[in-house]
């Protein structure tokens, strides 16, 4: 009796086995390739129209999210890979550190000190800051003409402190909570322009409702290389984005890219930036 029951817990061990070696076999496991392993978390703008946006219906829209998707592509995701987290400014260093995305595109320029704390690809785009101003708009053609008019930004915003600090002292700055509160003051007259870069001021001024409402002032009162950021020291990484950047340059898909999310506002961009973060 004792020498049927060990046979019979032997026979029900190795079917258990075979079994599990099957389903391994099958993809029943989480390795690189099924639906869990392939996964790709990208940090973006949530709330930047033409750049990074979430929108009203849950889908992900904006220049940058084309630039991730491209790469994830290039990388060996679908788009359907993609898990896309929100990455507001202040976050970004931290989201990469702790290893919560796999890489940044979120408007994310490259500067030293940043480049202490993470590592970039790119640039992707050159941006400017730039002036927004109402369409019937003739008296600002400068930064100097802000001098006793008034200019909107969001709060702690460097670009406005940029105006008021060495372009246009005199200027009536006003900070808000988001550039919304900016565009709906500058549609009623509250302000007289609004300041952020080029890129983000004709992200909204493309957007359907704004159309024909504002345009931008063509200024470049700043250089901002937008770069994609990741972990510190990941070479490996980086030159494969750099290597996709480079395709999707080539293949004309930066171009269309470029069109797509900011030709209603007549965004004169600058040409592709040359590849300069590479160590």
């Amino acid at each position: 009796m004792f020498t049927m029951k060990l046979r019979k817990a032997t026979v029900a061990i190795a079917t258990g086995l075979t079994l599990s070696l099957v389903l391994t076999a099958c993809g029943g496991g989480s390795g690189s390739g099924d639906d869990s392993g392939n996964k790709i978390t990208i940090g973006i703008k949530f709330d930047q129209p033409g750049v990074g946006l979430k929108t009203s219906d849950g889908k992900y829209t904006g220049f940058d999210v084309d630039v991730a998707t491209y790469i994830a592509k290039e990388l060996g995701h679908k788009a359907e890979d993609i898990i896309w987290k929100q990455a507001p400014s202040a976050e970004r260093e931290t989201l990469i550190r702790n290893g919560d995305v796999k890489f940044v595109a979120a408007s994310y320029t490259i500067n030293d000190k940043r480049k202490a704390e993470v590592s970039f690809a790119g640039p992707y785009l050159m941006a400017h800051q730039d002036l927004l101003v109402r369409a019937d708009e003739t008296s600002i053609t400068k930064a100097e003409d802000l001098n006793d008019k008034k200019l909107c930004s969001v709060s702690g915003s460097t670009s406005a402190q940029n105006v008021k600090d060495r372009l246009a002292p005199k200027a009536d700055l006003q900070q808000v909570g988001g550039y919304s509160e900016c565009l709906t003051g500058l549609e009623n007259k509250a302000y007289d322009a609004l300041t952020t870069d080029n890129s983000i001021l004709a992200g909204f001024a493309a957007q359907k409702e704004h159309q024909g409402k504002f345009k931008l002032v063509g200024l470049s009162l700043s250089d901002e290389p937008y770069g994609i950021g990741l972990k510190k020291g990941d070479t490996e990484l980086q030159g494969k984005i750099n290597k996709a950047l480079e395709k999707m340059q080539k293949d004309g898909a930066w171009e269309q890219a470029i069109k797509a999310n900011f030709g209603p506002a007549n965004y004169k961009n600058d040409p592709a930036p040359p590849i300069t973060e590479t160590s």
